[in-house]
């Protein structure tokens, strides 16, 4: 099992930033690997960003050379800084994690973009 929380999200306008956080506990030393997904109204879950435990990384074209996903494995943790948002952006962020087969999801966090 493993639990995860995320964190960081909110409301900001056009060309700002944030940096969302998912702390990971349980059986993290099983995880394969760790993903920021999004889901806007009306619209399917689509992976935003993902990282392997052997730190390799794969972008949505859409976020690519504004979004850096990165982890800490010291602290469990997986971040996704984000720049350069855009309204397009506004979604609810789930942190995901995959042990062997299975996907593990947090609570998800709402970004907001403004005009």
């Amino acid at each position: 099992q493993v639990q995860l929380v995320e964190s960081g999200g909110g409301l900001v306008q056009a060309g700002g930033s944030l940096r969302l956080s998912c702390a990971a506990s349980g059986s993290i030393f099983s995880i394969k690997a760790l993903g920021w997904y999004r889901q806007a109204p009306g619209k399917q879950r689509e992976l935003v960003a993902g990282i392997t435990s052997g730190e390799t990384t794969n972008y949505a074209d859409s976020v690519k050379g504004r979004f850096t996903i990165s982890r800490d494995n010291a602290k469990n943790t997986v971040y996704l800084q984000m720049n350069s948002l855009k309204p397009e952006d506004t979604a609810v962020y789930y942190c995901n994690a995959v042990v062997l087969v299975t996907s593990y999801w947090g609570q998800g966090t709402q970004v907001t973009v403004s005009s």
